[in-house]
């Protein structure tokens, strides 16, 4: 198998609202700067910032002898896992309902990460490039971790930029806080394929942030598993509908 080494690509931004700015319904904001970590926390605390491998590059490539890791250029326009990839989670101060979530994103050979809609439930992100349709599980790139397989494989090789496209239906709540309907991923597109519709998930998934489910929730993405670079985090908020 031959693994691509990404050439440069520069990033473009949209303009980023201020991190505890609540979109308007049908409003789309970006959720990363291009320059640093503003908008962001470390899962974990302040003692989690000394395991973080989360730092800003211009453009990423496989490095040439270990395709498990990233060479990094510059520090603007990407926002980059890095090392070895063994780092922390990072969470979004925005929080969001129901949503349709952009983002783009690049894995070395054989990284794992994820992004959590309101930090409880996961579309994975893997370096699943080759795999079988039928052969793919849960855990296999756009797979929603526990509960649904990706219909069919659109992964892209390491070193090659990808998109998800997250239509998110958040739970819903009684006026008393007892849910009355599941979360449901109203759609996944993965790299312009469909690769989920209407798929319900009765709970948070493993390693989410856990706690009780609510209404709205941060953005997380998985940083402890892997190599990974994100752009083009772009939180578009829908109106909420009836139960």
């Amino acid at each position: 198998m031959r693994f691509l080494a990404l050439s440069a690509v520069l990033l473009a931004l949209g303009d980023a609202a201020p991190a505890d700015e609540k979109p308007a319904d049908g409003s789309s904001m970006s959720l990363f700067n291009g320059h640093d970590l503003k908008g962001w926390k470390f899962r974990g605390g302040a003692d989690a910032a000394k395991r973080s491998r989360w730092q800003i590059a211009e453009y990423v490539s496989l490095a040439p002898n270990m395709p498990e890791r990233f060479v990094l250029k510059d520090k603007v326009g990407l926002l980059v896992n890095g090392g070895d990839g063994r780092g922390v989670d990072l969470i979004s101060q925005q929080e969001h309902g129901d949503c349709v979530l952009h983002l783009e994103f690049n894995v070395t050979r054989g990284s794992n990460s994820g992004v959590y809609l309101q930090g409880q439930y996961e579309v994975q992100i893997l370096d699943s490039f080759g795999k079988k349709d039928r052969d793919l599980q849960y855990g296999d790139c756009g797979g929603i971790y526990n509960t649904a397989s990706p219909r069919v494989n659109a992964s892209k090789a390491p070193g090659e930029w990808q998109s998800f496209v997250i239509d998110f239906r958040a739970p819903r709540f009684d006026a008393a806080g007892k849910k009355i309907g599941n979360a449901r991923f109203v759609k996944v597109v993965h790299n312009g394929k469909v690769i989920h519709e209407n798929v319900e998930v009765k709970g948070p998934t493993t390693a989410s942030l856990g706690g009780p489910e609510k209404a709205r929730g941060p953005i997380l993405l998985q940083g402890d598993h892997g190599p990974v670079a994100f752009r083009n985090i772009r939180l578009k908020s829908l109106p909420s509908q009836a139960p």
